[in-house]
């Protein structure tokens, strides 16, 4: 800052209260007859926090100006504040500051919403339980005349006759009955309005970590030599949001190809509800910091617990220093939006296109630009926003593992030719229209390729059964046991293309000298094990053609060894 600039203005301040302007989301002062408020136009969301940009135009005076940004979420980072301005005032920004204001109301309109309902919810339970007094003072009431209807009559007192006795009782019973019938109606309006409070006190539960009777004020100071406009923008980091990615993988067998649809799952519970905002997802990742952690003395001596509590401290010490100096993370710049235009109608029909953002990528993350404006409410409740969607080349191929289970599953060999990373998410599988498996993605980078899991296909068969168990003595005095398995694999290709099939068997691997292990089919030479005893085959079936695949191994030992493992 140019201290000649500011200089002329520090002399000429006008009275506070003259000049404050109040440029908050919900409360609004005057400057001169003229309203002016904030809306939060941007907000930049990372794994564990997000950056909301807030705008205002006002109309600055000659001299020093206090914008007043009010009723702000309680939990706001003051390190991560930032102001920039751009305007015909030519103004000057003083300095920023924040102060928490509390207050004997919700200042949360949401949350104060769900607490007028909450205290509404509990007068009418009040009035249910003064119902439900009354209902138990009547039956005590008709316990009583029936106790007296049945008393046997004292001296000086008729008894009543047959016409009497039978008016009364039938009268006793009517009464009795709509005792049962209101308290029957009683329990379940009680259940109903029970029902009602768990659900509004879960909600009040999800949103008060947010709301709370408390808020922040930041001001900014901005001096001007004259009078002119000025469009001020207001960044701060608040916890509470976060964003995951989301797929849907739609296979195109017919054309050998896999249609990716990227979404990112956005929630946020901040206390300030986000409505047509320019929304950026970064991949960034704020709160591991900014460099790589230093490794401590690794120090081993005998034991003594009163220096090693003492170390704990120090190393608590520690962690709450990087944690609290990880929390101002690089602000977001201007978000530009990208604008969605259509073609001219035409009588073809055509299908509906997923709007595309904006990908920058930096040298150690990238953000994601949402094509469209987004609205996400602080209620923590999922809002998916699309990414984009990308038609990618596959290779399909089958894997099976018959051993363990006769089914073949699908994978699809991928390149990832979009300038978008893939980060590690859920993702639902389609198969031609069909929802057929719920899989996950593991981190791919742009040009790499990666294996596509998309579940069973019952199109290839696939047989597994043990054909033989043949058990012999060896050595010239049975002094040795040999044991030899014979394992037939069938895998017939039940689909009108030709599909590249893998098979995955094995044979068991001998963790002693004594225990001998001989593959005898398929031979070694042409199908070798895994050091894991993992034995793989290729075969390229035509539509129709079924192969069969032999595994036969023997395993000997001497009579006086216990051999665990064997079936």
């Amino acid at each position: 800052m140019n201290p000649s600039r500011l200089l002329p203005f520090a002399f000429c301040r006008l009275p506070r209260l003259a000049v404050a302007l109040c440029v908050g989301g919900s409360s609004v002062l005057w400057l001169r007859a003229a309203p002016a408020t904030s809306t939060i136009s941007a907000v930049t969301v990372y794994t564990d926090r997000a950056v909301v940009t807030r705008t205002a135009s006002v109309e600055l005076v000659a001299g020093t100006t206090e914008l007043i940004f009010a009723n702000l979420p309680q939990a706001l980072n003051e390190r991560s504040l930032q102001v920039s301005g751009r305007g015909t005032a030519q103004a000057l920004i003083l300095d920023v500051s924040a102060k928490q204001t509390f207050v004997d109301f919700t200042p949360n309109a949401r949350v104060k919403e769900l607490e007028d309902q909450l205290k509404g919810l509990g007068k009418q339970v009040r009035g249910l339980d003064d119902r439900g007094n009354l209902l138990n003072a009547q039956q005590a009431t008709l316990d009583r005349m029936e106790a007296a209807l049945f008393t046997p009559p004292a001296k000086d007192v008729p008894r009543p006759d047959l016409n009497q006795f039978t008016n009364s009782l039938n009268y006793l019973t009517e009464q009795k009955t709509r005792l049962v019938t209101e308290r029957a109606a009683l329990d379940e309006s009680r259940e109903e309005l029970a029902n009602k409070i768990t659900t509004v006190q879960n909600q009040l539960n999800e949103l008060r970590g947010s709301g709370g009777r408390a808020f922040k004020t930041v001001t900014v100071r901005v001096s001007a030599p004259q009078a002119g406009s000025l469009d001020v923008a207001l960044s701060y980091t608040v916890p509470g949001a976060s964003w995951s990615p989301s797929y849907d993988a739609r296979v195109l067998s017919s054309e050998r190809a896999v249609a990716l649809g990227y979404f990112g799952i956005v929630h946020q519970s901040t206390g300030e509800d986000w409505k047509d905002v320019a929304l950026t997802l970064s991949t960034a990742r704020p709160g591991l910091g900014g460099a790589a952690p230093v490794l401590s003395v690794w120090n081993v001596d005998v034991f003594n617990p009163i220096l090693l509590r003492q170390a704990e401290m120090n190393e608590r010490r520690r962690d709450n220093f990087a944690a609290k100096s990880a929390m101002a993370p690089a602000m977001a710049g201007a978000v530009n939006m990208q604008t969605m235009t259509s073609d001219a109608p035409t009588s073809e029909e055509k299908d509906a296109e997923m709007a595309s953002a904006t990908i920058e990528a930096g040298a150690t993350s990238a953000s994601f630009k949402i094509a469209v404006s987004s609205s996400v409410p602080s209620d923590n409740s999922p809002q998916k926003v699309p990414i984009t969607a990308v038609k990618l080349t596959a290779n399909p191929e089958y894997l099976t593992v018959p051993k363990r289970l006769a089914t073949a599953y699908l994978t699809a060999k991928v390149y990832n030719n979009s300038e978008f990373p893939l980060l590690a998410g859920a993702m639902n599988v389609f198969l031609d229209g069909t929802f057929v498996a719920t899989s996950s993605l593991r981190t791919v980078m742009s040009g790499e390729k990666f294996d596509l899991a998309l579940g069973a296909d019952e199109g290839i068969s696939v047989k597994h059964k043990r054909v033989n168990k043949f058990t012999e003595q060896t050595g010239l005095t049975n002094s040795g046991t040999r044991h030899t398995y014979e394992y037939l694999i069938t895998v017939q290709n039940n689909k009108k293309t030709a599909e590249r099939v893998i098979v995955a068997d094995q044979v068991p691997i001998s963790r002693n000298e004594k225990i001998v292990v001989r593959q005898l089919t398929p031979d070694a030479r042409e199908v070798k094990p895994t050091d894991e005893g993992t034995l793989k085959w290729t075969l390229d079936l035509k539509p129709g053609e079924k192969h069969e695949l032999t595994v036969k191994f023997s395993v000997e030992y001497p009579n006086d060894v216990n051999v665990s493992g064997l079936e």
